[in-house]
């Protein structure tokens, strides 16, 4: 499958940061559930590897893995890591979402 989904370098570096800092983790997975203030939200947690329906990216030694579900929905999106004076977060530009919340995790498409 064609990666969908793009990986910035910054969120390249903190994946593999994060990653190695979990012995039994190798992967962030990026999920997309019903449910935030927009109608839909993003799920990030830390995973021991993919699953056969996954989708699988990788940068620079990191891998992010999306379930064929959640990819439908995050077409075209990039994934960036951000560091400011705001604090620290990932964000996902995504294409597809029509309205998004100020909580920067929720969206509707």
């Amino acid at each position: 499958m064609d990666e969908t989904v793009t990986l910035s370098d910054a969120a390249a570096r903190r994946i593999a940061a994060i990653v190695a800092s979990e012995a039994d983790k190798s992967a962030l997975r990026i999920s997309v559930e019903g449910g935030g203030c927009s109608g839909f939200s993003y799920k990030f947690e830390l995973d021991k590897g993919p699953q056969d329906d996954d989708v699988v990216i990788t940068k620079d030694g990191a891998t992010l893995l999306i379930d064929s579900m959640s990819i439908a929905y995050m077409t075209g999106s990039e994934i960036d890591f951000v560091d400011n004076l705001l604090g620290q977060s990932f964000q996902i530009k995504n294409p597809n979402a029509v309205a998004s919340c100020g909580c920067g995790t929720s969206f509707s498409v």
